[in-house]
């Protein structure tokens, strides 16, 4: 079934909206259906379960985020302000998006093991981004070369997420992308080179 179909597109929107609104378990299939404008049925033409439905969410907005931050930054004068760029993009994706917001830092938290280690997958391009603005700065000697890459990258990514995280929980009250400087500033200290 090829994905790229209209109402591929229209499933994954809808789905966003009703998982944000009604919380992963309390959404049936059949709200979705509704939200999409699409008969039960046609769920089962594209997806294989909710379970699906909410991987596919998350495969298919983090694609489309990473292409679009990897395009942005490549010509980008060095690793501090590559660095800067993908923290602003990271809360912009998610500020310009609420619904998305709320599915991707409150609903992907699912206990389900298996679930959890497709979701994993899906980070895993996203890391390597981040690894490889760590690694240009590094060989830049913009960044300090004792830095451990693992470490560095969950400090990175875990203190976006948790930024972002904490925005959702205070119900969105303040701009979330204002926060981008400071949060480069903080992490860009910890992995610079001091002069």
């Amino acid at each position: 079934m090829n994905k790229r179909k209209p109402k591929y597109n229209q499933i994954i929107e809808a789905a966003v909206e009703v998982i944000a609104e009604n919380g992963y378990h309390a959404s049936q299939v059949s709200k979705i259906a509704k939200k999409a404008g699409v008969a039960d049925g046609t769920i089962y033409l594209y997806f294989k379960n909710k379970e699906d439905i909410l991987v596919s969410v998350f495969e298919e907005k983090m694609g489309q985020f990473i292409e679009q931050t990897e395009k942005s930054i490549e010509q980008m004068e060095n690793a501090n302000v590559k660095l800067l760029a993908l923290i602003e993009m990271h809360f912009q994706q998610l500020a310009s998006n609420q619904h998305l917001a709320v599915v991707t830092q409150l609903e992907l938290r699912q206990s389900n093991p298996a679930l959890r280690v497709k979701i994993n997958q899906v980070l895993k391009p996203y890391l390597t981004v981040i690894d490889n603005i760590i690694k240009e700065g590094m060989q830049e000697g913009l960044f300090r070369e004792d830095l451990i890459l693992p470490l560095v990258r969950q400090m990175i990514f875990g203190t976006l997420d948790e930024t972002v995280t904490n925005w959702v929980m205070k119900e969105k009250k303040y701009d979330l992308v204002n926060q981008s400087k400071d949060v480069h500033r903080l992490l860009s200290n910890g992995l610079t080179v001091s002069k």
